[in-house]
């Protein structure tokens, strides 16, 4: 295996504990850190058994896998970078993820096009990427009444067309756990 050893994530949880994610440096990919999403799976009751997730903006897959792992029925990983598109593709196939669907697409695109309803959808764009949050707007049409939606961001952001259910920070980085209104 040529891939660098610098650039991975552990899953924390479920049957692919301690198994790592590779992925590749590229501009604005930030995995989501451990201990936010330890906190993230505790909100979530850890098991996602019969769920339907969506990674919006997948990045490094921290996410979708970690909900593959913690049985969730499916996910639905959308990425728009390339690079990132193809290490998803050998970590799926690595970690034989068959209920991982990796979709090579910007999330707007992904979200006008889109005719599936999802009970848990993660919703963590690059930082530098101040235009996405206006994508939480579009969500609800994606959205089963009462799902929920993971949110991250730099700052604090205000949410008017979802209900905050819980909310922390870690370091630099405000997470938040949202419902439909």
């Amino acid at each position: 295996m040529n891939r660098s050893k610098k650039n991975f994530v552990k899953i924390i949880g479920g049957s692919w504990k301690r198994k790592n994610i590779f992925f590749s440096d590229n501009e604005g990919l930030r995995p989501t850190l451990g201990r936010v999403r330890e906190t993230l799976f505790n909100w979530l009751d850890q098991d996602l058994t019969s769920k339907n997730c969506l990674d919006l903006f997948s990045g490094t897959g921290a996410l979708g896998f970690e909900s593959l792992s913690r049985n969730a029925k499916s996910c639905v990983m959308v990425e728009k970078n390339k690079n990132n598109i193809n290490e998803l593709l050998k970590n799926k196939e690595t970690l034989n993820a068959e209920f991982a669907q990796v979709i090579h697409s910007s999330a707007d695109t992904f979200l006008q096009n889109n005719n599936k309803i999802f009970d848990v959808i993660f919703f963590d764009p690059p930082f530098n990427d101040e235009d996405s949050y206006k994508l939480l707007n579009n969500l609800s049409d994606a959205l089963r009444s009462n799902g929920l939606v993971y949110l991250e961001s730099k700052s604090p952001i205000e949410i008017n067309q979802l209900k905050i259910i819980k909310s922390s920070r870690a370091g630099q980085v405000y997470f938040y756990l949202l419902t439909s209104n």
